[in-house]
């Protein structure tokens, strides 16, 4: 579960070489080996509908709300940028600050965890946003739920500063305002957005 691993698969999806040793391994070897290989399965299961594959994104859960958890890998140049994502209400009841378990249900207002197509950007209640598809049977009522990627006022660094934690979404992925466009940029439609935990 290492580069090997993170090359081989790369290669298989029609990578050239020199970008498959950089790899997710290389681009983000702080995050988790597990979740990294999941991710790489994922796109490697996907591979058909996910049809751009130079930047993925991964969700890391397992880490508290108030660190950068997500993950915007740049696979060709071996760089990552980490952000600020809240997690949904019902995924964390008591307000701790830490995802306690993902739901796909309707009205569960939780975090689904798998892997998402990213879809259209659009312009919705909560600003400049990006639609999201669920490809696995843990995810696959995304789109029912709307389960989006968009911003709010209860996602930034002063909010950690004032409480020690992020506000909650209703299970979208959200981000704040100052990292929006560099999120909805950098991964445009037909990517991969992976969130598990490690």
């Amino acid at each position: 579960m290492g580069a090997g691993i993170a090359g081989a698969a790369l290669i298989g999806l029609g990578f050239p070489a020199h970008a498959a040793q950089k790899g997710l391994v290389g681009a983000a070897p702080w995050l988790s080996p597990v979740l990294l290989n999941n991710a790489l399965m994922a796109l490697a299961r996907h591979h058909h509908a996910i049809w751009s594959r130079d930047v993925i994104a991964i969700a890391d859960f397992a880490t508290p709300s108030a660190l950068p958890r997500f993950h915007l890998v740049d696979i060709l140049n071996g760089r990552t940028t980490s952000l600020l994502l809240a997690h949904g209400k019902g995924s964390d009841p008591d307000h701790s600050g830490y995802l306690q378990s993902f739901s796909n249900q309707l009205g569960s207002l939780a975090t689904s965890e798998g892997a998402y197509l990213t879809g259209e950007r659009y312009i919705g209640i909560h600003g400049p946003s990006r639609r999201l598809i669920g490809l696995d049977d843990s995810n696959n009522a995304a789109e029912e739920r709307a389960i989006v990627i968009h911003s709010a006022w209860y996602v930034g660094p002063e909010i950690v500063v004032r409480q020690g934690k992020l506000g909650r979404s209703d299970g979208c992925f959200v981000f704040s305002a100052a990292d929006i466009g560099l999120v909805l940029d950098r991964l445009g439609r037909g990517r991969l957005l992976y969130a598990g935990q490690g």
